[in-house]
């Protein structure tokens, strides 16, 4: 088998018992799955929750805690505990883990994006193991990941993997809640993640957990978007993983052979948070769309949000959201130029946004 380099998310109902405590069983079925990938010569990257359900029993709180500082308490004690368990369970096959805390600022944020893939890519050239998690400590709003579901779709694509492996306690999609209907049928293959596959997708299937299928699928499509292949199943044993590379995974697949892999600038335009929004005339959309070219101030009509140059836009037409894409304006100096040729200033560049720095989104 050649060489990979995967992702795997393993949630907090793969990790822990009914009581909210990490199960040593459990966690050292995926600790002799993972050394069994690495022993293969594997690249691996685990994104591993379990923190806050590890803290729960320490701090005294009969459940899950529902509060900010609950959950952010809870993360404080339980994330050393499980890094400590991980630890003390890889070192019997001799890999050295390393704990990596982000929060979505690192995503947003290009100089911190792009320390982070420094930092990996440095880490997975000395055969370490990154264990990855949400800061939640010091996040100023709820765990924003949805159970690291979306975390382990963002570290997939910032690290160019070739597969996102994320295990739960459901073996993948169904056409029905099986839960409710003894006929539902699992989908063993999918090409993409629609609209109404996110609307069927319903709840969490667990006490422990926040992620539910749906979130689950929302980060498949952000994992399609970057270009990697997606798992989302179960599976026991040493060689559950090795049989999911295999295509003998107990879940649904997720992706095609003609994923477009994005270079991490653009992966950093489509992961940021925009700034504002810019409006644009056919003319323009011509050009963005079909002739691979720069937008020009000439095409812009309308101009929304306060944004200054460097911060990430979108840009739609009457056709709708476009894409979006790395302004070299401030929103102040795009609306005094904005529907004006390039020889009617000098102070300004020619390009509103360059076509190395745009991101376009198929119109369905």
């Amino acid at each position: 088998m050649e060489k990979k380099r995967i992702v795997v998310k393993i949630g907090s109902s793969s990790l822990t018992n009914a009581k909210g405590e990490i199960d040593k069983v459990r966690l050292m079925d995926h600790v002799q799955a993972i050394a069994e990938l690495k022993k293969q010569g594997h690249d691996v990257l685990l994104v591993s929750s379990g923190a806050v359900a590890a803290g729960i029993k320490q701090l005294g709180y009969p459940a899950r805690p529902v509060t900010v500082k609950g959950k952010q308490a809870a993360a404080a004690v339980g994330q050393s505990l499980l890094i400590q368990t991980y630890s003390a369970l890889f070192s019997i096959y001799d890999i050295m883990p390393a704990q990596i805390l982000l929060t979505r600022t690192d995503f947003s944020k290009k100089e911190c994006y792009k320390n982070a893939y420094a930092t990996f890519e440095e880490l997975l050239e000395r055969s370490m193991l990154p264990i990855i998690n949400e800061n939640d400590t010091v996040s100023i709003s709820e765990l924003t990941f949805g159970d690291n579901d979306m975390l382990s779709a963002l570290v997939s694509g910032l690290v160019h993997a070739d597969q996102l492996i994320i295990l739960t306690d459901i073996n993948g999609l169904y056409n029905a809640n099986p839960s409710k209907n003894p006929h539902a049928e699992r989908i063993d293959f999918l090409t993409s993640i629609t609209d109404d596959l996110l609307n069927f997708a319903d709840g969490a299937g667990s006490k422990v957990g926040t992620g539910g299928m749906a979130s689950k699928l929302l980060a498949a499509r952000t994992a399609l978007q970057a270009g990697v292949k997606v798992f989302i199943g179960t599976g026991s044993s040493a060689q559950k993983l090795v049989d999911i590379l295999a295509g003998r995974g107990d879940g649904t697949y997720i992706g095609h052979d003609d994923l477009a892999v994005l270079k991490n600038h653009k992966q950093w335009i489509a992961l940021t948070e925009v700034s504002g929004k810019i409006f644009i005339d056919s003319g323009a959309e011509q050009a963005l769309m079909v002739n691979g070219k720069s937008l020009l101030p000439a095409g812009v009509y309308q101009v929304e949000g306060d944004f200054n140059n460097g911060d990430v836009v979108e840009v739609y037409s009457e056709q709708g959201l476009l894409g979006r894409g790395e302004v070299l304006y401030s929103s102040q100096e795009l609306v005094s130029t904005m529907g004006k040729r390039s020889n009617a200033f000098s102070k300004c560049p020619i390009e509103v946004i360059h076509r190395d720095k745009w991101l376009k989104i198929q119109i369905k």
